[in-house]
């Protein structure tokens, strides 16, 4: 399997860290593209995925997968022998989806928004509203505040081991360096969850 990515770009490095913990790395060739030089604009490019964004998986037989989820959803079921990361018992998998939806809907997008609409990153192909750019920063702290609230006693997101949804909010945080957002002193169970996932070897993938 090849995977096609940038390494700055948070979505990718949700999935090299899903398959770091699966133990696959090895097994996976990475193609690096330049997104600000717009590599994933090319027609060749657009023909592996009309939306025009990374990762996309191309497989031994030439199939192309894009989005992030089912790039790891695919990796999870066709490799049922490695560690599970979206659930084995339908509780489980409807628990983790539940939180990849939360993760993705209030605090991935908003941090993707605020970066774009306030960074001038893009500004050679979008209009960036600084003002919308604003209002994303302020969800995405109410988020911070929100999984500090629910990570008090809790080692994980989800259950007693880590799932795809510690890796998307890990990485999410990560990336929000680039709004300088951080975690907050008072936010103590963010941050000793934070520093737990952050010492696993998946971490620097």
């Amino acid at each position: 399997m090849k995977i096609y990515e940038s390494r700055t770009a948070p979505n990718p490095r949700r999935v090299r860290m899903f398959l770091a913990e699966k133990g696959l790395l090895d097994k996976v060739e990475f193609v690096e593209l330049d997104l600000q030089k717009g590599d994933n604009l090319t027609p060749e490019f657009a023909a592996m995925n009309p939306m025009k964004k990374v990762p996309v998986a191309e497989l031994d037989d030439g199939t192309y997968l894009a989005e992030t989820m089912a790039i790891c959803r695919y990796v999870e079921e066709a490799h049922p022998e490695t560690t599970p990361l979206l659930g084995t018992t339908p509780l489980e998998k409807a628990g983790i989806e539940q939180w990849l939806r939360w993760i993705d809907f209030y605090f991935f997008l908003p941090t993707g928004m605020c970066f774009q609409h306030t960074s001038g990153y893009f500004k050679d192909r979008m209009k960036p509203i600084a003002e919308w750019g604003e209002d994303c920063r302020v969800a995405v702290e109410k988020f911070f505040h929100f999984l500090n609230k629910h990570l008090e006693g809790r080692d994980y997101i989800y259950g007693d081991q880590l799932t795809a949804a510690d890796i998307n909010a890990f990485t999410t945080i990560a990336f929000n360096k680039v709004n300088r957002i951080a975690i907050k002193p008072e936010q103590t169970h963010l941050q000793a969850w934070f520093d737990r996932i952050k010492a696993r070897p998946s971490a620097n993938a």
